[in-house]
């Protein structure tokens, strides 16, 4: 276990490595420099800010200089927010981000599993069919089609939620559905297929035939071992959501990571972009982690030897 855990987390650094290095190469790669917007200035004052942010350098020592301040958390200051340290920046909006993303998987999972259960426990009846329904509703509209959507006909026209910000708890239904709308239907769909095999197993006939009630089987022993996809696709599941987020906080004017990313694309922010960049991969990598290890823990018949999983 401890070695299957230190080779994940050996790579995970590697993985990281890996990134910022691609990232500072391709960021340095886009012709034009980054203070091009500053054009209007004296040719003196951009040699001042090209000196400021080490853009008079070699690309080398820019580079040993990146990924050395990188190792001690600081992620350099912005180029278009003046004397404002990327990191800082992450640290005031990533609380947004963060409440809608948890809001966003919990509704996800907790629905998805509800209607996934339903559609096996009914398989082939009016219930499956409804269930199918709304996964394939939920899978064929993309999260930034289905998002100004519910902005236009529930808060434009019908007045119910409002039309942007993140002040009060009814603001979070909007965002957290466009969000969660392709993993319910995702997870409803991949529940649904696993649990109709389980109960169809041996050892659920046995347990029929002890008397047990419907509830006890199936949350108790198809459930269980129907969840390991489930399990093993949260990991994927918090990467759309977070990767998702972006476009979403800029449609409903959220205040967070994704209102900062997007427009560090269009100012060519290279600090924050790359900042942003390598801090959603320390999350996503991190989910991944800890999905390989919640993996293990819900199949207690998985053992960790030599750094492989087996039975």
């Amino acid at each position: 276990m401890v070695r299957y855990l230190t080779s994940k987390f050996l790579y995970m650094l590697l993985s990281l490595f890996i990134l910022a290095s691609a990232t500072f190469v391709l960021m340095n790669a886009v012709p034009g420099s980054p203070l091009q917007s500053e054009k209007a200035t004296s040719a003196q004052v951009q040699k001042n800010l090209e000196a400021y942010y080490g853009l008079d350098k070699p690309l080398i020592i820019q580079y040993g200089t990146y990924m050395k301040n990188l190792l001690q958390g600081d992620m350099g200051i912005s180029m278009k927010k003046k004397f404002q340290s990327v990191d800082k920046m992450i640290a005031s909006s990533f609380g947004y981000s963060l409440r809608l993303g948890i809001t966003a998987i919990i509704t996800s999972v907790v629905v998805g599993c509800l209607l996934g259960i339903l559609a096996a426990m009914y398989h082939r009846k009016l219930i499956d069919n409804i269930a199918m329904i709304i996964a394939v509703i939920g899978l064929a509209i993309p999260s930034m089609v289905l998002a100004p959507l519910m902005q236009y006909f529930l808060a434009v026209k019908v007045r119910i939620f409002e039309v942007a910000g993140l002040n009060g708890p009814m603001d979070y239904v909007l965002p957290t559905i466009a969000l969660a709308s392709g993993p319910i239907a995702f997870i409803a769909r991949l529940l649904r297929a696993t649990m109709i095999e389980v109960l169809h197993a041996d050892f659920i006939k046995t347990a029929k035939s002890k008397g047990l009630s419907g509830y006890v089987i199936v949350m108790r022993h198809a459930l269980r071992n129907s969840m390991l996809p489930v399990v093993t696709y949260l990991g994927y599941l918090t990467a759309g959501i977070i990767t998702g987020s972006v476009v979403i906080e800029k449609i409903f004017a959220i205040p967070g990571i994704g209102k900062y990313f997007v427009q560090s694309v269009i100012d060519r922010d290279y600090p924050l972009i790359m900042g942003i960049t390598i801090f959603y991969a320390v999350i996503l990598m991190a989910t991944r982690f800890l999905a390989d290890i919640a993996y293990v823990l819900v199949d207690p018949r998985i053992r960790i030897s030599g750094g492989k999983a087996g039975k």
